[in-house]
């Protein structure tokens, strides 16, 4: 049994954690600036995080609150960020405070007091585009793609010939390529901890989430994930808004299967001092899952295809699990069929606050779209 500290507690992932913890015996507090973006305006503490949790409603850059938070602590897992990549390239200091600063003002507070293990949530995004392999089979890093393309229209990645690049699971060797604000604060989050970690003698693990859906996921925030936004927009009886011509690949993993990596993390000394991918290993289009969480809400509603690129968007980036299968014992549950259906139902009788549109019309507004 251990006293367990997550920062960004009270959130979508961090909650699911709390949950899992307590179920193996652990004590869990939770550290949440309760976010209006997330939470909203009333900043209440969510129904459904465990009245077991205690609630330290602090932000994480405040040093004095992050000291009282660890009193006590044996393991921190390191969840608190903002999140969302289209709104990090305009609100470039606001995410590069939290996410960058947060983590330095929690990693000079275990640099005085240091836990047994520290576990801190990184993103798929610190990739850009994920691996391809060229016509002869051959690893390819792909460039970013060009404007002068995007705005053509020629959303796939060719080779030096022209002939097209396929994608592949993306392992955690591939070279980071960070395209928007969010990939570079994701990435400072786990190197530092990385650094910090192994300068202290502090046991540090870095997960790179891929796309996260599940239940508790804020509807009425347009940054979050795409599955929840699209759910946003389908609960009002408007179409999903997909970016290009929605063929783009993504990996979508349960939050059920991440809470569990995530306390494997805890426990296991093979994964110590490592950045390991924690998603479902399978690649699914975009428009195929706004078209499956239509049909999972009972709505016959065609996602709407913009044709536009968004700042700091990729092709297709989906995960080599390989690393932690080794490394945590992780293997992917839940079935996307099984875990939408869950999420549909939690959905039933939430009042949604779509603001999608208003989220794309900041980034029209402010040329982040072609």
């Amino acid at each position: 049994m251990k006293n367990v500290l997550i920062t960004g507690g009270a959130g979508f992932i961090g909650s699911h954690l709390a949950d899992e913890l307590l179920r193996a015996g652990h004590r869990v507090r939770a550290l949440d600036d309760l976010s209006p973006q997330v939470h909203g305006r009333a900043r209440l503490r969510p129904e459904y995080l465990s009245p077991e949790v205690e609630l330290v409603v602090a932000d994480v850059r405040d040093a004095s609150a992050v000291a009282r938070a660890l009193d006590g602590v044996e393991a921190v897992f390191h969840f608190a960020a903002r999140v969302g990549v289209g709104q990090s390239m305009y609100r470039i200091a606001e995410y590069t405070d939290v996410n960058a600063r947060g983590t330095a003002t929690l990693l000079e507070a275990l640099a005085k007091r240091p836990v047994e293990r520290l576990v801190v949530a990184s993103s798929m995004s610190v990739y850009g585009e994920g691996l391809y392999v060229d016509g002869r089979g051959r690893d390819v890093i792909a460039a970013t793609r060009s404007l002068e393309r995007l705005r053509r229209g020629q959303w796939d990645l060719d080779d030096e010939d022209g002939a097209p690049l396929t994608p592949r699971p993306t392992p955690e060797t591939k070279t980071p390529s960070l395209e928007s604000v969010y990939a570079l604060s994701k990435f400072d989050q786990e190197r530092m901890s990385l650094l910090v970690g192994r300068a202290y003698g502090i046991p540090t693990v870095a997960l790179r989430f891929f796309n996260v859906y599940g239940t508790r996921q804020s509807l009425s925030n347009p940054y979050t994930g795409v599955l929840a936004i699209f759910a946003s927009r389908l609960i009002n009886d408007r179409p999903p808004l997909v970016f290009e011509d929605g063929l783009q690949r993504r990996d979508f993993v349960s939050v059920r299967d991440v809470v569990r990596a995530c306390a494997r993390a805890l426990e296991s000394n093979d994964a110590i001092g490592r950045v390991l991918n924690v998603g479902s290993g399978t690649a699914r289009s975009v428009s195929e899952v706004a078209t499956s969480m239509a049909h999972a809400l009972g709505k016959r509603i065609e996602p709407e295809v913009t044709g536009k690129y968004r700042v700091g968007d990729v092709r297709h980036c989906f995960a080599d699990v390989g690393a932690a299968r080794a490394a945590l014992g992780y293997a992917p549950t839940v079935a996307f069929d099984e875990g939408i259906e869950e999420l549909a139902g939690f959905l039933e009788g939430q009042v949604a606050h779509d603001r999608a549109g208003e989220a794309r019309a900041e980034l029209e507004a402010r040329g982040l779209t072609l």
